[in-house]
């Protein structure tokens, strides 16, 4: 038996119905589509439609609250990073940065910076780089002779613009 000579069973994969070619295939015509209507056209999208009755999602409680202003960080918990320092992956003698958590594989995501939480054991003697961390965790890493230095998050676009404009005004003022 040679690679060339494998095939798949006879009838195990059956090729797709191509609608709408005469009327031998018994799909010609409407291509199954029925007479007429909105449906028998195309560019239909009726996703949500319910024919005019009130539909479910709008129908269904709203819950909870999106803040268009919270900040989206990447957390990782000590006892987590303890294990990657233990396996090699990261270097305790060196500062832990967000990027060498990032190479890592330890965080993805989390567009305004990594966030150190303090679930776990961490028993190495590591200083830390972040944009956030809490008591628990600044508490965890300085009980192991460790530091943790957090460092402000990037400031977004738009409050670079104002600090511009702000800068733009006072000098103007002189």
């Amino acid at each position: 038996m040679k690679l060339n000579d494998i095939r798949d069973n006879a009838g195990a994969r059956k090729g797709r119905v191509r609608v709408g070619r005469g009327i031998g295939s018994g799909k010609g015509k409407t291509a199954a589509r029925g007479q007429k209507g909105q449906k028998a056209r195309s560019g239909v999208a009726i996703k949500g439609f319910e024919g005019g009755q009130m539909p479910l999602h709008m129908r269904l409680p709203k819950r909870g609250f999106n803040n268009p202003f919270g900040k989206d960080y990447a957390e990782v918990n000590v006892g987590l990073v303890q294990k990657f320092i233990d396996a090699g992956k990261l270097d305790a003698k060196a500062t832990i940065t967000e990027s060498s958590l990032r190479e890592a594989g330890l965080v993805r995501g989390g567009k305004d910076g990594v966030r150190l939480l303090g679930k776990g054991e961490f028993t190495a003697k590591a200083s830390f780089a972040v944009t956030g961390a809490t008591k628990g965790a600044i508490a965890a890493v300085e009980a192991a002779g460790g530091k943790v230095e957090v460092a402000p998050a990037p400031t977004p676009e738009h409050e670079k613009k104002l600090a511009r404009r702000d800068a733009n005004k006072a000098a103007k003022a002189k």
